[in-house]
């Protein structure tokens, strides 16, 4: 069925696809194709983890391979907000990009050849629909919450990078090491979730931790 939650995350992995694709023949396409790529991917990660991922877990027994799959959405999510940061031209920015899409595609590939096929056989045709229908609930309520940033930090009126005014994040800000505080971007976005943090899949860290301390009332 066209509605099933399977059928609708092959079709988001196949839309991905064409957009990497277009990013690697063709580099004028980046400032439209990247942004668009990362908040894709980022809306598509959140609805899965909030509504695909528990059915997995608790109806198809696929907990300790749910628990996997999410850490590989938050560090695909890193890698794609970094490439945001990056002059969109530069030789860089290739091998950020390929490394970018090795990662994601990795992910699909153990998505779509062992996760997929286990919540096919745990679910019947219901509750697969069910379950498509609120992927797609939540994926549009996170792709609302997503202000498209131009790759490279902006573009001019012409196209062309322009230079950041903001300071880059270093690597403590995107990568998944502890901060001073102890905690992980990944748990940090995680209490950002149960809080209902909103556009918490395209804050940095520091972002995070900021908005889960007001959130929690200044505690912690």
């Amino acid at each position: 069925m066209a509605d099933d939650v399977i059928t609708m995350l092959t079709t988001d992995h196949r839309e991905l696809k064409r957009l990497f694709e277009m990013m690697t023949s063709d580099k004028s396409s980046r400032p439209l194709a990247l942004p668009l790529a990362v908040a894709m991917l980022e809306a598509h990660s959140e609805a899965e983890e909030q509504g695909v991922y528990p059915a997995l877990a608790r109806e198809a027994g696929e907990e300790a391979e749910a628990k996997h799959a999410t850490e590989e959405h938050h560090e695909a999510e890193h890698m794609g907000k970094h490439l945001l940061e990056m002059d969109w031209e530069s030789e860089e920015f290739d091998q950020a990009l390929h490394q970018w899409i090795d990662a994601v595609q990795h992910h699909v590939e153990e998505e779509e050849n062992e996760l997929l096929p286990a919540l096919g056989e745990a679910l019947d045709t219901g509750r697969l629909q069910e379950l498509g229908l609120e992927f797609a609930r939540l994926r549009s309520q996170a792709l609302a919450g997503q202000p498209l940033k131009a790759a490279g930090g902006g573009t001019s009126t012409d196209g062309r990078k322009r230079k950041q005014t903001q300071k880059t994040p270093d690597a403590s800000d995107t990568s998944d090491t502890s901060d001073d505080a102890g905690e992980t971007r990944a748990e940090l976005y995680d209490k950002a979730r149960e809080l209902g943090i909103e556009g918490r899949s395209t804050m940095n860290k520091d972002e995070l931790a900021r908005e889960v301390h007001k959130a929690e009332g200044g505690k912690g």
